[in-house]
């Protein structure tokens, strides 16, 4: 039996530890997990959470609860204040003078002011940073002639005229600029915390943020977690004090995690099981602005033939795939913008007055393929379509695959890599064709367009006359004008065939419905801020 000397010492010991946990915390990575911690089982690892260098849904995920912007979307994905209390607008369209609210601090609790925005958003342009986003800010004034060389940073047009007022001059009137604006390459960061580590978004101990939330630990290829900001500015809607999230790029191991109460919920479940989670009530279909696509590089061989690309992506059947293979509310896409964006007149959907743009027909594709010069004495070279590792992009893939052999007998291989290899590789152009998928980051049909006219863009492409064709649409006010110019540069798109639409994209999700008061943004977003269980 213990003696009551060593007891009273086990009990002096256990309320120091607990003084000291109430003053100082738990440590990294030990925050414990209760019954009312959002445990959101992630689809992949994200490669960086800088706002500047992300690229994928998955981290801007992470980064809606780690930051706020001047904006924020809420639940029917408008924009409204956030950082800003509020802004007003010249005249002619040009010019915002966004108002900060008082006192606003990052996560550790150093100040936060309006020069953070104007150094975040001139950080995001600077040709040496090489910020994939970078265009997304070019509705600014000289913002592409900065990040061109053209410019210098003094010449972009956002100024903090003190520390909580933002001024922002944009190139010419931009009727989306506010939703813009809640995308994640507007979110401020910390020039001290970036300046001080190249690395500062790669790890929790280095990570600095303004938003809900704040990392508490990030083992990489494991699982994040979070705990509520007590520096936020509207901390008192934040009913969440922890959240759990395991990565795993597998959609079984993701969808054991919330079968057996490890997990409250994630995204895109397996196909296969998708009928019955939606008998059992377990399956959810959230908005999603998106496409699912296979991009040609138009570099390597057989690709570097615009008929050869139409030829290939002329011979897959876009609907057995979206009804045997993706399903979860998929609709096949015979175009690059999906449906969802409205034409100027705020009435007609912009993909429904647009025309199909890419067709089937098997036998067609294969006289084009002849006319191309490939016949039983001129084989195709082999072909490997490359894929990040994922059950239903395999599936898709071997789709794709056995269309290719039994319409040319070509010969078709499958290469996967983990997500941050295969990205990499892809926007260094080391493949032949590769799957690819692009989300809105704002509800316009201009995101999508944008993509090829990006120097680096990941089929290699470069077009003088897309890239003037884009520059119109950015400096042409929204109207019937802008509407045609836009349909025109969907049109060369196809012209060319630099992609192969295989289906406009939803945003699946199981949940065992513990987690309440979330809401998807029209992005495919989850957005746990107000959330709780």
């Amino acid at each position: 039996m213990m003696d009551k000397r060593n007891l009273l010492k086990l009990m002096v010991l256990a309320l120091g530890v607990s003084v000291l946990l109430f003053v100082f915390g738990y440590p990294r990575g030990e925050q414990p997990i209760d019954e009312h911690t959002i445990r959101y089982v992630i689809e992949q690892e994200p490669s960086t959470l800088d706002p500047a260098k992300s690229t994928t849904s998955p981290e801007a995920t992470v980064q809606l609860q780690l930051f706020d912007g001047l904006v924020r979307l809420n639940d029917e994905s408008e924009p409204e204040a956030a950082l800003a209390k509020s802004w007003d607008i010249s005249d002619d369209g040009r010019e915002y003078t966004f108002h900060l609210r008082p006192d606003l601090k990052w996560s550790n609790g150093e100040p936060l002011t309006a020069h953070d925005f104007e150094y975040a958003w001139k950080r995001v342009l600077d040709p040496e940073v090489h910020a994939d986003n970078a265009y997304m800010l070019y509705v600014l004034e000289n913002g592409e002639a900065f990040n061109n060389g053209d410019a210098s940073a003094d010449d972009v047009g956002v100024k903090a005229t003190d520390d909580n007022t933002l001024v922002v001059t944009l190139e010419n009137p931009t009727a989306y600029f506010l939703k813009l604006l809640a995308s994640h390459s507007y979110y401020p960061v910390s020039q001290k915390d970036v300046d001080a580590n190249e690395n500062w978004a790669a790890n929790a101990d280095t990570f600095v943020s303004n938003g809900p939330y704040r990392l508490l630990s990030w083992k990489h290829n494991g699982e994040m977690d979070f705990i509520k900001n007590p520096n936020y500015w509207d901390a008192d809607s934040v009913k969440t004090e922890k959240m759990n999230w395991p990565i795993s790029e597998s959609q079984s191991t993701r969808l054991t995690l919330v079968e057996g109460g490890e997990a409250d919920m994630t995204v895109e479940p397996p196909v296969a099981d998708q009928k019955r989670l939606e008998e059992a009530g377990l399956l959810h279909i959230g908005p999603m602005l998106g496409n699912y696509y296979y991009v040609f590089n138009v570099k390597a061989d057989p690709f570097t033939d615009p008929e050869v690309r139409k030829a290939f992506s002329m011979v897959i059947n876009r609907a057995n795939i979206v009804n045997n293979i993706v399903r979860g509310g998929k609709e096949a896409a015979y175009a690059f913008v999906p449906y969802g964006m409205l034409e100027s007149n705020g009435r007609e959907d912009f993909r429904e007055a647009g025309n199909y743009l890419v067709y089937e027909d098997v036998e067609q594709a294969k006289e084009i393929l002849k006319k191309a010069g490939y016949d039983k004495n001129h084989p195709l070279p082999p072909i490997t379509i490359l894929y990040n590792t994922s059950e239903l992009h395999k599936a898709i893939a071997e789709a794709v695959q056995d269309a290719w052999v039994n319409a040319f007998g070509a010969d078709v291989r499958l290469q996967n890599q983990e997500t941050k290899v295969f990205l990499a590789d892809r926007e260094a152009g080391k493949y032949q064709v590769a799957r690819a998928s692009w989300v809105a980051d704002y509800s316009d049909p201009q995101n999508f367009l944008e993509v090829f006219s990006a120097e680096d863009n990941d089929s290699q492409y470069h077009s003088d006359d897309y890239n003037e064709l884009i520059a119109r649409i950015r400096t042409t006010p929204n109207g019937a004008e802008r509407d045609a110019l836009m349909h025109k540069a969907e049109q060369m798109i196809f012209d060319e065939a630099l992609v192969m639409p295989l289906y406009f994209t939803t945003q699946p999700y199981v949940t065992n419905g513990s987690i309440q008061n979330y809401f998807w943004t029209t992005l495919g977003l989850v957005d746990f801020k107000k959330a709780y269980k």
